[in-house]
Parts: structure tokens; C-alpha cells; sequence
């Protein structure tokens, strides 16, 4: 039995598809196939069973999958170990991030990071929430950095940051308060970007609103939020990071929202939680802490 016999059914159990393993293991499915067989021969046991449909281990199967990965986790500590010895942080490092979240930490972290930490090969691919804990539970990723709630049982939540929203009014808004609440957000145009205005853990979800505003438009981005509420009038709601990228004259329609707890976001990091690579992961946490201003990072994590 060797440790590449070993990744191959990993690899198997994680896809559930001899095409998807044998895509992701850069091997012919007759390769891999055949590879599966000869081990099992070895073993005295099957495996997986197959048909043209599924590929599901089997009883025995599970087991010794679930001691393969322990076996691969184990000789990557190793491999982590001795690199720490050495003082030095390497190897591969694949980020998922949130496409709302991506413009205001990527360009700064990516140029913080590769300066930082210049024998890392780093890659980073935006994705929403479901890819990146589905990317995550197949290895695809080594972090992901997302809104915070995603929930799944071979995930590991680290909160990072809570950060405001803010109003975002035309100029000829009829509304036009100094602070607002909640309630006062329903009385003209909203316009709204689902995947990051949505926020489950506040009092007031300006989703639910959808069905009280009288027109919501369901954006790509903020920055096309803000050009529809310059040109069309009404209202948006922008995470603070997005501040610094306005213009002074479009900052003059920024409003605060009254009652902090009901008006934010909280963006947290994804790992497995196998995942043994803390030197990695503290790397990334050390590079984000850099920029992420202060007062939105969560306590745990400020020293």
C-alpha cells in the first residue's frame, strides 16, 4: 500500500466519480480504475461499489478511507513540522473568497502576502458561500473567507471581522435624514444586491424588505448599486469598507444607519477541520490583520 494508493481513494470518496477523481488526480479513469482494484485485491476487500450511476464505499470501505485521510493528514504534519523548524512558510495555498467581499480585502492581501511570504505559491478564486464550503469538503481549497453561517460538519468557522452598512441616498432623495432606521428604509426605491446585503444574524434584513420597497433591483455589485442610485435616485445600503471608494462628492450622501447591531455583516474564515497546516492558516489570518481596520475585528483575534 502506498501514500498515492492512499490519495486515489480519498480522492474517490470525495467526488463519488471516478471521472471527477481522475480529473482532479490528473489520471485516465482507466488508470485510476485499475489502481482501485489492484488495492483491493491486496487489502482482500471491496472497497466502493459501483455501477453506472454512484461509486459509495462500502462499510469496510468507509473505515479505511476515514484512516487513509488521518494517514495523509499525519505525513502532511510532518512536512508542516519540518518546514516550521526551518522558520519558513511554503507550498501551495488555494483562497476561496465571497465576490462582495473579494474588492476590499484581495487587492491588499494578495500584495501583502506574495511580498510577505514570497515561497507560496498562492491562488484565489472567487466563489458565493456554496462553492466555497463545497470546494472546501473536496480539498478544492485550502481557506475560504466568506460571510459568516455557512454550516456544514467537516467546516470550521473562524470569525474574522463585523462591519457596518450605511445608507447610500440620491441626492434628490425626498428622504433625507440625518440617521436612519430600519423603518425608514421602505418608503422609496431600494435597491439591493442579495449576496451581501442579506444578513442572517440582523434584527432588520433589508431581504425581507424586498416586498415593502416599491422597486428592488437585484445588482452585481455595489458599485453598480451606487451608479443606479445616482442616475435612477431612491437608495442602496454599502459596507463601510466600500467608503474609501467613493468619491468626495459622493460622500456627501452617506448616512448612518441608528442601532448598530442591526445593520452589519460578519465575515469569517472557512478551513476543514482536518486541516493541519496552522502555519498557513496563521499566515493568512497575520496578512489580513494588517489592513482590516482594527475596530471591525473580532476580539479573539486582536492581541
Amino acid at each position: 500500500m502506498t501514500l498515492q494508493q492512499l490519495r486515489y481513494i480519498v480522492a474517490i470518496d470525495r467526488y463519488r466519480s471516478f471521472a471527477r477523481a481522475a480529473a482532479e488526480l490528473d489520471v485516465t479513469q482507466p488508470t485510476l480504475s485499475a489502481l482501485l482494484v489492484k488495492l483491493e485485491e491486496e487489502l482482500g476487500v471491496r472497497l466502493f461499489e459501483r455501477n453506472n450511476k454512484s461509486v459509495r464505499p462500502t462499510a469496510i470501505g468507509e473505515t479505511v478511507v476515514r484512516r487513509a485521510e488521518a494517514v495523509l493528514n499525519s505525513v502532511a504534519g510532518i512536512e508542516e513540522t519540518v518546514a516550521e523548524q526551518k522558520g519558513a512558510v511554503c507550498g501551495t495555498l488555494s483562497v476561496g473568497v465571497g465576490p462582495t467581499i473579494a474588492p476590499y480585502l484581495m487587492p491588499r492581501f494578495i500584495k501583502k502576502y506574495t511580498d510577505g511570504y514570497p515561497n507560496v505559491k498562492m491562488t484565489v478564486k472567487e466563489m458565493n458561500g456554496r462553492e466555497i464550503a463545497e470546494s472546501l469538503r473536496l480539498g478544492k481549497i485550502d481557506v475560504g473567507i466568506a460571510v459568516s453561517g455557512l454550516s456544514a460538519a467537516e467546516i470550521e468557522e473562524i470569525p474574522l471581522y463585523s462591519e457596518p452598512f450605511h445608507v447610500y441616498i440620491s441626492k434628490d432623495c425626498l428622504l433625507k435624514l440625518p440617521v436612519f432606521n430600519p423603518a425608514d428604509l421602505v418608503h422609496e426605491k431600494m435597491w439591493i444586491m442579495k449576496e451581501s446585503q442579506c444578513m442572517r444574524e440582523s434584527a432588520f434584513s433589508f431581504c425581507k424588505s424586498r416586498s415593502i420597497g416599491r422597486h428592488i433591483y437585484e445588482a452585481g455589485s455595489i458599485e453598480t448599486l451606487i451608479r443606479i442610485v445616482d442616475i435612477n435616485g431612491g437608495f442602496t445600503i454599502i459596507p463601510e469598507m466600500h467608503l474609501p471608494f467613493l468619491t468626495p462628492e459622493q460622500r456627501e450622501n452617506v448616512r448612518p444607519i441608528e442601532g448598530d447591531f442591526v445593520s452589519r455583516r460578519s465575515v469569517s474564515i472557512y478551513i476543514r477541520k482536518d486541516f493541519i497546516r496552522r502555519r498557513i492558516l496563521q499566515s493568512v489570518v497575520q496578512t489580513l490583520l494588517t489592513f482590516i481596520p482594527r475596530k471591525m475585528i473580532y476580539p479573539s483575534l486582536q492581541v
